[in-house]
């Protein structure tokens, strides 16, 4: 795929008042910058420490990290059961929500940015619907019986999928609370749609599987299955049917991410089903769950330690889809997709974003060369306007 100038561009560092030099530019205007020119100058621009924790209180970790459709707000869901909403432009805080009755995690925007779903963590398993400018609930989706495990929202419509330790898939309308479709699998723990929105793909860990479906014939047989214990068995024996963190299309819907906590993720092909690449962690993976991989707490509760904290994954693709970043135990890598893969498929990073801190939950702006990583404190990144 050629590295187009994306429709947002040039990020610098911030301006005198904190605010992030941000600016919207059309295609093909001289400010426009490539991503290919810009992704190995990353570097952290803004550490956004929360306001309401000076009072001495430990600070709570990061559970995800979403961004609404234009890209301006990021929102993550924490441990201490609240939803923070940051402006992105201006690099601050705008907003916090509470859902202490039900916890939260899995926070993702609607296409509307002032609604927005998110599984439970206590209560039961329902996911909420809730408006943020008055904090109140539209609707509830009740019926999963056990831990929600993702939520993948349809990219054109007011659609999403949810995946359960129940070893069910359900299939959403925000306008109805009853569910619309139902698949029985094992271990079905992430969906992903790819960008067009007529496949979707779901992930089983304990089989080893990726399987595909069309979504006008999602009650039939998936149309392919991605065997990823055949394909990925040289390269990494360990994470085969167990550790997946992570489930994403690239934007051309050619390529599938499989995110895990160990030291590596896979790179497939979503038409081959084969593997491109593994793309190896030199420093290994974060001490966040995988999950199945920890039996839940008996109320249901989110576990406080770091090892037994959920995630909405430490890895992502780059919007131009040919970039793929990562966190670890220190480090942000960036791997190139269209480098030249050694036979052994082992691909290194191409650059080292170098950071201190645990990186346990990473995302890329969708509009802006812009991505924030978490574990404990949220962090801006932007490409470094001296480089």
């Amino acid at each position: 795929m050629s590295s187009n100038p994306m429709d947002l561009d040039r990020l610098g560092g911030t301006s005198n008042n904190g605010a992030l030099n941000i600016q919207r530019t059309l295609g093909g205007m001289p400010s426009v910058s490539n991503l290919t020119d810009v992704i190995s100058s990353f570097k952290p621009a803004k550490l956004l420490r929360r306001e309401d924790l000076r009072d001495g209180r430990n600070t709570p970790h990061v559970l995800s990290i979403d961004y609404d459709d234009e890209g301006e707000l990021l929102m993550t869901s924490a441990s201490d059961e609240t939803i923070q909403i940051y402006n992105v432009k201006e690099g601050r805080h705008e907003k916090s929500l509470l859902s202490k009755k039900y916890g939260v995690k899995m926070a993702k925007f609607t296409h509307t940015n002032s609604s927005i779903i998110y599984a439970s963590t206590k209560q039961n398993n329902a996911i909420r619907y809730l408006a943020t400018h008055d904090n109140s609930f539209i609707r509830y989706f009740e019926g999963h019986e056990g831990n929600v495990t993702s939520i993948a929202v349809h990219p054109g419509s007011d659609n999403f999928i949810s995946c359960s330790q129940d070893n069910t898939v359900r299939l959403w309308d925000t306008q109805s609370r009853h569910w619309q479709g139902q698949l029985f699998l094992r271990s079905p723990y992430f969906a992903a749609y790819d960008p067009s929105g007529m496949v979707f793909a779901v992930a089983c860990p304990s089989s080893g599987s990726i399987l595909l479906y069309d979504v006008r014939n999602y009650d039939k047989a998936p149309f392919a299955t991605v065997d990823v214990v055949e394909q990925c068995y040289q390269v990494d024996q360990r994470n085969l049917v167990k550790g997946w963190t992570k489930l994403e299309f690239s934007n051309d819907g050619k390529s599938l991410l499989v995110g895990t906590s160990g030291n590596g993720h896979f790179l497939l092909d979503a038409f081959e089903g084969t593997l491109k690449a593994y793309l190896h962690k030199p420093t290994g993976g974060t001490r966040r769950q995988a999950p199945g991989d920890t039996s839940p707490t008996s109320n249901g509760n989110v576990a406080t330690s770091s090892s037994n904290l959920d995630s909405s994954g430490d890895c992502c693709f780059a919007p131009d889809g040919r970039f793929i970043i990562s966190g670890s135990k220190q480090d942000v890598f960036v791997w190139d997709s269209l480098s030249s893969i050694p036979g052994n498929k082992i691909l290194e990073p191409m650059s080292t974003l170098q950071d201190k801190r645990e990186t346990a939950v990473v995302a890329f702006n969708p509009r802006f060369n812009f991505f924030a990583t978490a574990d404990q404190e949220l962090l801006f990144w932007l490409p470094d306007p001296h480089n």
